[in-house]
């Protein structure tokens, strides 16, 4: 059975609208915030104790 053009476009997949990929993406946005934030406040740290090494 072979689709059209104007019958691909009508078709969705999945239960919700939101769809894994977009989860998924947002997962690793947030992340990579915290993991840049533990950096900055380890680095901070670092500068104040005049811990280098």
């Amino acid at each position: 059975m072979q689709l059209e053009d104007r019958e691909l476009v009508k078709i969705y997949g999945g239960a919700i609208s939101l769809n894994s990929t977009l989860i998924n993406a947002m997962a690793r946005l947030i992340n990579t915030v915290l993991d840049l934030g533990r950096v900055i406040g380890s680095n901070i740290k670092r500068i104040q104790t005049k811990n280098y090494c």
